[in-house]
C-alpha cells in the first residue's frame, strides 16, 4: 500500500477501519491517536474525521476487536494534547491572524468560530467538540483571544472527556445499528443544538431584563 492509498483510508476511516485493523492490528491505536491529535491540534487538518471515527471505533470495541478502556484513554489524551497544541499556536500567532493573509488558515471557518466564541465564551471549548470544523478552530481562537491557560485546560479536559466518552460509548452500544450509524452527524448536531438553545434563551432573557429596566 502506497502513501496516497493509506492517506485515503485515513480520510474514510469510518468505512476502512476494519481493513486497517486486519492489516495493522494494534498499530491502529497509534493511527487513531494521530488522527484525533492532528484534527484537534492543527487547523490545516480540520477535514480529518472526528465524530465518525470515535463512533465507529466504539462499534469495533463492541465486537471485541478493540479494547474499550484503552481506546478511551488514548483518544482522551489525544484530544486534550491536540487542543493544547492548537491553543499554543493561536497564542503564538495572536491577533495577526485576522489582519495577515495566512493561506493555510480557512478565514471563513476562523471567523465563524470566533463569533461562536464571542457568544458563548469558555463553554465554546466544550460545545465545539461536537461540531466539525469549529472543533478544530476553537482552541486556536482561545489562544488568539488570550484565554488563560488554566481556564482553557479546565474546559479542554471537560470537553475531551465528554466528546470521546459519549461518542465511543454511543458507538459501543449503537454503532452496529444502521439507522444510527448512517445519521450520526444529524444526531450529534441535534444534541449540540439542544445544549446551545438554553444558553441562547438565557442570554436573550438577561438582555430583555436589561432593556426593560432602563
Amino acid at each position: 500500500m502506497d502513501l496516497m492509498q493509506f492517506f485515503d483510508m485515513i480520510l474514510h476511516v469510518d468505512t476502512t477501519l476494519g481493513t486497517l485493523l486486519a492489516q495493522y492490528g494494534t498499530y491502529v491505536y497509534a493511527v487513531l491517536f494521530a488522527i484525533v491529535f492532528c484534527e484537534t491540534g492543527l487547523v490545516v487538518l480540520f477535514f480529518f474525521p472526528g465524530d465518525t471515527l470515535l463512533f465507529i471505533a466504539g462499534a469495533f470495541c463492541a465486537t471485541g476487536e478493540m479494547s474499550y478502556p484503552l481506546l478511551m484513554a488514548l483518544l482522551i489524551i489525544a484530544a486534550v494534547t491536540g487542543n493544547t497544541l492548537n491553543y499554543w499556536i493561536g497564542g503564538a500567532i495572536g491577533h495577526r491572524v485576522f489582519t495577515h493573509d495566512y493561506r493555510w488558515i480557512n478565514k471563513d471557518a476562523l471567523r465563524r468560530t470566533h463569533d461562536f466564541f464571542e457568544k458563548h465564551g469558555g463553554k465554546t471549548i466544550i460545545l465545539a467538540r461536537f461540531v466539525p470544523v469549529v472543533r478544530t478552530f476553537a482552541p486556536f481562537v482561545a489562544g488568539v483571544s488570550d484565554m488563560t491557560f488554566a481556564r482553557f485546560q479546565l474546559f479542554n479536559v471537560a470537553g475531551a472527556v465528554a466528546w470521546v466518552a459519549s461518542l465511543v460509548t454511543g458507538g459501543y452500544f449503537f454503532g452496529n445499528i444502521p439507522v444510527v450509524r448512517d445519521h450520526l452527524t444529524t444526531i450529534v448536531l441535534v444534541g449540540v443544538g439542544a445544549a446551545i438553545i438554553p444558553l441562547a434563551l438565557g442570554g436573550l432573557y438577561k438582555f430583555g431584563r436589561r432593556v426593560i429596566s432602563r
